[in-house]
């Protein structure tokens, strides 16, 4: 029987023993190879890591200061803790809450305000789909709503992709919103762009794809308008729900259909235009109108794609596609790494098929955090420094590297531009050289 104490991961009936008394029940799942998000590295900065305790609250550390704030703002109740700040001293069993990357953005929703709605400056975005009506008429409704459900799932990624919220389904139309919990006027904006350039790529992927067995093809209007909105949870006092209210987000719908009158894609309006550099954006037609229910004209503008090379669209565009099967991805990279370095086996002793589940994770993850760089930071430095107890050094970085730009091409397939690999090169050779930065950090 150990003598340390046991930790049960119940939606994966695994359990884990803590041998790092002074480690936090994070520490532990990142030493068992246990996917356990954590985007601002484990500093107590977010909440990501956070779990519910189901079995052993007494062999636990009551909260600590950074808990209890927390826990007070978002009216947890006290089985929720966070897994950074949590030291165990016997057997717990948890349930890890957030369990992928596009599920952070829902935790925004606990800044909001219940009641009395509070006014804050958001990007809105309405997307809708073209040749709906054709679509219902021609095929069964199961078909339909298989249909239905693969255009929500690609046009909502790009949404969560970017720090957006998905606000509603409405029939043929995705409504994200950017922003709820803050942010700068010019993020915001840019994100809700990229957004929207996202969608266009993967309509255009579902369309070649998956759905030429139905004879159809997707065409989709999107508007983008930015302004001052009240958001607040409500309704019926026993059943409230998130709302925005306000002329910001019919300004965005109104924006979004005109864009079958006009013949685009893509229409922004003044206030997101003045959201970002413009000399950064490739624009087609501007045009001034009258919106229903406004007594000015509003100049709309049509966006064609960013100037040069967005590395974050680039990379969000293909992420899907190269972790379609993650278990393959990760045997062709430490096949990879091993015949260039194969010492590195050495430092693998765990189970590979979780090591390689984690690497996967781990990626993805990065991914998602670019849209918040206040975390990205704190989440490369603590790679960087946990790197370091495994036995990695600096000369493996550039191995690490490599193996990944191979996998990466090798995975592409017909997908493979020398636009998308200088992205995923750009992105990498940062987040490599700055985890060797905080592992040398730790080494010194």
């Amino acid at each position: 029987m150990s003598k340390f104490p046991r930790i049960t991961y119940s939606s994966i009936n695994q359990d884990v023993i803590c041998e790092d008394l002074t480690g936090t029940i994070l520490d532990c799942s990142i030493s068992n190879q246990i996917p356990h998000i954590h985007e601002c590295g484990g500093h107590g900065m977010c909440t990501t890591c956070r779990i519910r305790i189901l079995d052993g609250h007494g062999n636990i550390n009551p909260r600590t200061f950074k808990e209890k704030e927390i826990a007070r703002s978002r009216k947890w109740d006290p089985s929720i803790r966070l897994a950074c700040q949590c030291h165990i001293q016997g057997n717990v069993t948890i349930q890890r809450l957030v369990w992928t990357s596009s599920e952070i953005n829902k935790l925004q929703l606990e800044t909001v305000p219940e009641g009395n709605p509070e006014e804050r400056a958001v990007a809105i975005l309405f997307c809708d789909i073209r040749g709906f009506t054709k679509l219902t008429t021609e095929h069964s409704s199961f078909d339909v709503a298989h249909i239905l459900n693969r255009f929500y799932t690609v046009l909502g990624e790009p949404i969560l992709l970017n720090n957006g919220i998905i606000y509603q389904y409405v029939g043929d139309e995705v409504i994200g919103i950017f922003g709820v919990s803050g942010g700068l006027r010019d993020k915001n904006c840019r994100d809700a762009l990229r957004a929207a350039l996202g969608m266009q790529y993967a309509v255009e992927r579902l369309n070649r794809i998956e759905l030429v067995d139905f004879d159809v093809r997707l065409r989709m209007g999107i508007g983008i308008n930015f302004g001052r909105a009240y958001i607040g949870h409500l309704g019926h006092p026993k059943h409230k729900q998130f709302a925005v209210v306000g002329d910001p987000i019919n300004t965005a719908s109104r924006i979004q259909g005109l864009n079958k009158k006009l013949g685009t894609s893509i229409l922004i309006s003044q206030s997101v235009l003045a959201g970002f550099a413009t000399d950064t954006v490739e624009f087609g037609k501007d045009v001034s109108v009258t919106l229903d229910g406004h007594d000015h004209e509003t100049t709309v503008y049509e966006v064609i794609g960013f100037k040069g090379v967005d590395v974050q669209l680039e990379l969000q565009r293909s992420l899907d596609y190269l972790l379609e099967n993650e278990d393959e991805f990760a045997d062709r990279f430490y096949s990879k790494v091993f015949e260039i370095a194969p010492e590195a086996r050495s430092l693998f002793k765990k189970n590979m098929l979780a090591q390689g589940r984690l690497l996967t994770h781990m990626l993805g993850g990065i991914v998602y955090s670019m849209s918040r760089p206040e975390y990205l930071n704190m989440g490369l430095k603590l790679l960087g420094e946990s790197h370091v107890k495994y036995g990695v050094t600096e000369e493996h970085y550039p191995v690490v590297l490599k193996a990944l730009l191979d996998t990466i091409a090798e995975t592409l397939g017909d997908m493979y531009s020398g636009k998308l690999m200088k992205a995923w090169e750009d992105a990498l050779t940062l987040i490599t050289s700055e985890m060797k930065k905080y592992a040398a950090a730790v080494s010194d």
